[in-house]
């Protein structure tokens, strides 16, 4: 990878347990939040340790240099050396996207093995250390307890929270205190607990004979609860416990992980076809931060629900406006999962609580999905009507029950919900061609009337049911709503036009711009809702407005986001402009200071990090794959 990544993955399961190094030599590795989850790896050469990864308070260590690190879509290869050796360490979290089982098993592997550089036989042994850091929410706040535990074919020893309370409270900035962690060695190797940069910390070592396989693992005992129900990750649905997964994941090692290899080539080469090398290196970054952000579970009636973190914004839980820009990975892979992050909206629209006409923003805050929280008074179960999103939620709902059916050439799925669907469509054809003053999914921005992109979002929505209908067979009712979107898109073309061709930000607001993101839909299913010169326009004038990091996001402020910077460039007919303007997203992570997680909020002239980090939306980064 040619790409400086702001931040290393080392290990990424779920939004609890992710560890990242936010430093180029992987000195510092943290939880995604940016809070320590101090780590450490030593080798031994001959009976002297060098420190190699991770941090160190002891500084008369020497310590290896790192030589080069590789980034693919699951794995993070680190070579290091010194005068004697060359060691490798083959960090990967095989959250297998198109494999279910997979996306939820809570284990990550360092494979680690060494080469001589002076012609002369060494003896090798690795070995790791995880501090109390990775089950307390911060070090010494409660206290940390290990067990060696019996694992066939591993050694290995746990580390948990002395004082267990599981799915006791909720939050952003925070980090499970709950469950345990596992560090294991494949075969033979010594495990122990020990005091390690003044924390509570437990080991395990191993020989390098040629190699070692080391194992990281997390069972959180419980992780979803879902209004009122606790509910057990996907992986343990049949009932199998994480000394068994260990076992498994230990034999498993090599099919996992050309499973992994595969799958990351299969994006490399289409990316490289479709964006260029810079796109598809945005891509490999982004797939494991996607997947972590995420947790699987299942229901009491067996339903998969896959539930998403809102990272560094507010921490709701399942959030509608994630959802939709995270989407086009989910397309391209696995529909269960995008059904998965619908279903607990669909649940939750259909209970009495949610007395609204049109859908939801979220159904809680992780991990405690009990109802919406964005904009809801939980104590008094009141609405705050001026802090939702209705055209936004109603709109992303639509259009994403529309494209599952065209991606699986199926429309069970919105058949299911067809007269909530059938519910939102009317606010759309009510509201959605001159939206009031709202907030948008960009409600950062604040609220703001008539708003153009939103107005499109809107008649994309309709067209989306209009394409539902089609495919159950209801023709008369499929080309009235059709009709309306063409009818809603001519007069948005008509009323935001600017002089230069390209279209406002909000209809009473000449000479003004935004980025057109949701109009992507248009292009990808065909329906020629906007002309050539929609399409035309809006490009020329992101070339216009292009900064060193990218294109704002309107006219209001010099910040951009990652998702919809890719959305907009994917308007364009062709590769220069799509490769001009994904480069200068690539640009802004190979150059940006602040060394977190890919964020999708940064400022386009200077790639400062406004804020947001680690979050699932970069799987709208995938869009350009999405055509044919």
């Amino acid at each position: 990878m040619q790409m400086r990544p702001p931040s290393t993955p080392i290990i990424n399961i779920d939004p609890y347990f992710s560890i990242w190094a936010e430093d180029s030599v992987l000195k510092n590795t943290v939880h995604w939040t940016g809070k320590p989850n101090t780590m450490y790896g030593g080798v031994f050469v001959d009976e002297v340790e060098y420190h190699f990864f991770g941090q160190n308070n002891n500084s008369n260590k020497p310590s290896m240099k790192v030589e080069s690190i590789e980034i693919d879509a699951y794995s993070t290869i680190i070579t290091y050396k010194n005068d004697t050796i060359r060691l490798t360490v083959h960090f990967t979290s095989p959250t297998l996207i198109e494999d279910l089982y997979y996306v939820s098993r809570p284990i990550a592997y360092a494979k680690t093995y060494f080469e001589s550089l002076d012609g002369k036989e060494h003896s090798v042994r690795v070995k790791f250390i995880a501090s109390e850091e990775l089950v307390l929410n911060t070090k010494g706040e409660g206290r940390a307890i290990a067990n060696p535990v019996t694992v066939d074919g591993v050694t290995a020893i746990c580390m948990g929270n002395g004082n267990q309370k599981v799915l006791w409270r909720s939050g952003d900035d925070i980090r499970i205190d709950w469950g345990y962690l596992y560090l294991g060695v494949k075969g033979k190797g010594v495990v122990d607990h020990t005091v390690f940069n003044d924390m509570y910390a437990v080991t395990v070592e191993a020989d390098l004979k040629n190699d070692a396989l080391f194992l990281f693992a997390y069972d959180d005992i419980e992780s979803i609860q879902y209004f009122g129900e606790n509910l057990k990750a996907y992986w343990k649905k049949d009932g199998k416990t994480i000394e068994a997964a260990i076992a498994e994941a230990a034999v498993d090692y090599e099919t996992v992980l050309a499973r992994c290899n595969e799958f990351s080539n299969k994006i490399k080469t289409e990316a490289e076809l479709k964006g260029g090398k810079k796109y598809a290196e945005l891509l490999l970054l982004s797939v494991r931060q996607i997947m972590a952000a995420h947790k699987l579970v299942v229901d009491n009636e067996g339903n998969n629900l896959f539930i998403s973190k809102e990272c560094f914004s507010n921490g709701c839980a399942g959030t509608v406006d994630v959802t939709y820009p995270s989407a086009p990975i989910f397309l391209l892979y696995n529909t269960e999962l995008l059904k998965g992050m619908l279903r607990p909206i669909m649940k939750y629209a259909a209970m009495d609580e949610w007395c609204c006409d049109f859908a939801p923003h979220d159904v809680g805050q992780y991990p405690l999905l009990n109802g919406q929280v964005y904009g809801v008074d939980r104590a008094a179960l009141a609405i705050k009507k001026e802090y939702q999103m209705p055209v936004e939620e109603c709109g992303n709902m639509i259009i994403l029950f529309a494209a599952i059916a065209e991606a699986d050439n199926d429309v069970s799925f919105a058949k299911e919900h067809l007269e909530t669907i059938d519910k939102w469509n009317e606010y759309l054809i009510k509201y959605g061609l001159d939206p009031e003053n709202q907030l948008c999914t960009d409600d950062f921005a604040g609220h703001l009337s008539q708003n153009v992109n939103l107005s499109i979002k809107a008649i994309m929505g309709i067209a989306g049911y209009a394409r539902i209908l089609e495919r159950l067979g209801d023709t008369e009712k499929y080309a009235h709503m059709m009709a309306t979107a063409k009818k809603y898109a001519a007069s948005v073309v008509e009323r935001a036009l600017n002089a230069d061709g390209s279209y406002r930000l909000a209809f009473d607001q000449p000479d003004t711009f935004s980025l057109k993101y949701n109009a992507i839909w248009d292009k990808l299913w065909g329906t020629d809702l906007f002309p050539t010169k929609f399409y035309k326009g809006e490009i020329e004038r992101y070339k216009k407005e292009l900064l060193p990091y990218g294109v704002p996001l309107d006219s209001r402020e010099k910040y951009t986001k990652s998702d919809w910077l890719v959305w907009a460039a994917s308007l364009a007919d062709n590769n220069e402009d799509f490769n001009c303007l994904v480069g200068s997203l690539w640009a802004a992570y190979n150059t940006m200071r602040t060394r977190v997680p890919m964020t999708d909020w940064y400022y386009a002239d200077t790639s400062h990090m406004q804020g947001f980090r680690h979050r699932t939306v970069q799987g709208g980064l995938f869009i350009k794959l999405m055509f044919k």
